[in-house]
């Protein structure tokens, strides 16, 4: 008889608010990738840390290699053989990356040697990343790196990754694949958490559904349809998004050769950058994460001002002076990548977290009116189905798709006029993407100017009406949705792009359909 990798038998995880996980039973066996699937607030991410042994579960009994265990720690769970790779990071900002690699291995190594371990495996795997950057210079998507290449280096019998490439490129995708099926050749097991069904299906061999903390079903996913399993998971599939046709107006959003130099060592020089976006359209940045967006998107939420006045122009005015707070007046919001700690305050609830970028709720001589204040986040949380425990519950209590179903809802709330989003689906579910990606398809329509930043080659040829590619701080022309392709926009995330290559064809289009304002 086979003895089983991971067997998960009636496990139960109660909070005050919430029954996580209700009598989940789970089995893994030696080698084989298994996915979790659910929508946000589902009891994924709370599993995981079960098994990880960073919760402990109020009933029920996991077993490792035919062994009953009692985890009491991370610790732990790594001397057995198990490592994780979180969604939201567990990294210490102001240590270097190999420093932070190195609290999770041997401590008799030296940390030269944990240094050179960390490039060659970062090599081995196509997961570009300097071992000797400070992590608080990195962008969300190299953390993601850092977390999955000291992952590896632990030799794992069982690998956890929850939403792994949620911030990767395709062609990174496809490298962590061949990855992720060597290791499971060798006989690692993978527990597999992504709201990207196409992944699932073509690296999973078996899956389990979670609904409301309770298993709801297994498959295979490879004999299931992307609508299949989106049944399983939702209880329907999401409904198709309404992409009419561009009416765009009055340019909004004008930015005329931005250079900027990096605030910091590893940071990236913004060089020459140039684009428009005009009221009534969507325009699309894609680009490998590290390669200016942030640099960018401070520049152009006003966190900084470093820039001349006239480099960033909003309907006309000089803007790139302005703070956050004067930029707001004049319409433009702004949804940063980051969910916790700039997106939202963790320990406020949702209600005060409205006060971070919405006045309405406050009087005269400064005074918050309790009442308005509620009553606006509870119609946010309504409207976005974003599962919470009420206004007042705190940030960091929810699930990561839920608190960013509430950014984005708190500033789509608040009928901008210049909409600026950063990575908008990371990490939510495919009815929760699908719902803002509406959302944002209907700021459109009614006539704003949207900005989207992502990693995420669907979702901008989902809902761009022009695109742009941003490599190594300079951006590619601009090309109307049309006329792009996956590979193309693949070569220039690489920086190969025509300097000199007209935007004739590949702006022609879209001036036209500036014209008819």
């Amino acid at each position: 008889m086979t003895i089983q990798r991971l067997q998960l038998a009636h496990i139960t995880k109660r909070y005050p608010a919430v029954v996580a996980n209700s009598d989940v039973s789970l089995t893994v066996a030696p080698g084989e990738t298994h996915a979790v699937l659910g929508e946000n607030g589902a009891g994924k991410s709370t599993l995981m840390k079960i098994i990880y042994g960073s919760v402990k579960p109020d009933e029920g009994v996991v077993t490792f290699n035919g062994q009953v265990v009692n985890l009491r720690n991370p610790q732990e769970a790594r001397a057995l053989g198990i490592s994780m790779v979180f969604q939201h990071f567990s990294l210490f900002d102001t240590l270097t990356v190999a420093e932070n690699v190195w609290l999770g291995l041997d401590k008799s190594l030296a940390l030269a040697e944990v240094v050179r371990r960390v490039e060659a495996k970062a090599g081995e795997y196509g997961l570009d990343i300097d071992p000797k950057r400070p992590v608080h210079t990195l962008s969300v998507g190299e953390m993601q790196r850092v977390e999955i290449i000291r992952a590896l280096l632990t030799d794992p019998k069982l690998l956890i990754l929850d939403e792994p490439t949620s911030v990767l490129t395709p062609q990174a995708v496809q490298k962590l694949f061949v990855v992720l099926r060597k290791l499971s050749s060798e006989g690692c097991s993978i527990l597999y958490i992504s709201h990207k069904l196409h992944e699932i299906r073509e690296l999973c061999t078996a899956c389990t559904v979670l609904r409301g903390g309770k298993v709801t079903g297994v498959c295979n996913p490879q004999e299931e349809s992307n609508e299949s399993l989106s049944r399983l998971m939702i209880g329907a599939e999401p409904p198709p998004l309404q992409h009419r046709p561009v009416h765009a107006g009055a340019v909004a959003l004008q930015v005329r050769d931005l250079r900027l130099a990096r605030e910091d060592q590893f940071g990236v020089d913004l060089d020459g950058i140039s684009l428009d976006v005009r009221a009534g359209e969507v325009v699309g940045i894609a680009g490998v994460s590290g390669n200016g967006q942030k640099e960018l998107l401070y520049t152009l939420s006003g966190e900084d001002v470093r820039a001349e006045a006239g480099m960033i122009q909003v309907f006309g005015e000089p803007a790139a002076r302005l703070r956050p707070r004067r930029r707001r007046a004049l319409g433009l919001h702004f949804v940063p990548e980051e969910r916790l700690g700039r997106g939202a305050v963790p320990t406020l609830g949702l209600a005060h977290n409205l006060l971070l970028t919405r006045g309405e709720a406050v009087g005269s001589g400064g005074w918050i009116r309790t009442g308005l204040l509620q009553k606006q986040a509870a119609d946010i949380i309504r409207r976005f189905n974003v599962k919470a425990g009420g206004p007042n519950a705190a940030a960091r209590s929810l699930s990561g798709g839920n608190l960013q179903k509430f950014i984005v809802g708190r500033e789509i709330d608040a009928n901008p006029k210049i909409f600026i989003v950063s990575q908008p689906t990371w990490g939510v579910d495919v009815g929760a993407a699908a719902l803002i990606r509406g959302e944002i398809l209907a700021l459109r329509d009614a006539g704003c100017a949207v900005l989207v930043v992502s990693e995420e080659l669907d979702e901008l040829f989902e809902i761009s009406d022009r695109l742009y590619v941003i490599a190594k701080g300079r951006l590619s022309p601009s090309i109307d949705r049309a006329a792009a392709t996956v590979p193309q926009i693949g070569e220039w995330m690489s920086g190969l792009w025509d300097p000199s290559q007209a935007p004739s064809k590949v702006t022609q289009a879209s001036e036209s359909a500036h014209v008819q304002a």
